[in-house]
């Protein structure tokens, strides 16, 4: 049992790396913070709890099967700040450059959906290079996964398609 918790943690700690050391280092180089260090500043301490931290891209195509980053570029759960509930997703730049890709897409629906749920504000953390091109047009349609009738991105993706 010991070995399977610690090989839990030892996936959790490379995934809280993003796109590896070498792009946390360029990132701080250029002034800017990775997503789990903004987070961290936004939200009240240790009250950040992570969801599919383990999800990664699904794509095969320019030889993407290669690379595989757990929490393909989205950090995503939810927090509090002052006390209250929030939901959140913060973009990191470190992978792909932040770009999204239909899971990246699905993750952060996922995560508006909970919001309008549980009646609690989303506060989301851009910092991306767009949509992940080796994807194509899937990478934007993993926003129409919308589940809400009301929800405002059902307008929106009808009106961006």
């Amino acid at each position: 049992m010991k070995d399977i918790l610690q090989q839990l943690e030892e996936r959790r700690q490379q995934a809280r790396l993003g796109g590896g050391q070498r792009r946390i280092d360029a990132q701080h180089a250029r002034g800017k913070l990775t997503a789990r260090e903004r987070i961290d500043l936004l939200l009240d301490e240790d009250s950040f709890e992570e969801f599919d931290m383990f999800v990664a891209h699904r794509s095969t195509d320019f030889g993407m099967q290669d690379d595989r980053p757990a929490g393909d570029g989205v950090v995503t759960g939810w927090g509090t700040i002052n006390g209250r509930m929030v939901y959140v997703f913060s973009q990191d730049f470190t992978v792909f450059g932040g770009s999204l890709s239909e899971t990246h897409a699905q993750k952060i629906c996922k995560i508006m959906d909970m919001a309008m749920q549980n009646g609690a504000p989303v506060i989301g953390l851009n910092d991306s290079g767009g949509a992940r091109i080796q994807e194509g047009v899937a990478s934007l349609a993993g926003y129409a996964t919308c589940s809400s009738a009301t929800c405002w991105r059902r307008a929106w993706c009808r009106r961006s398609v």
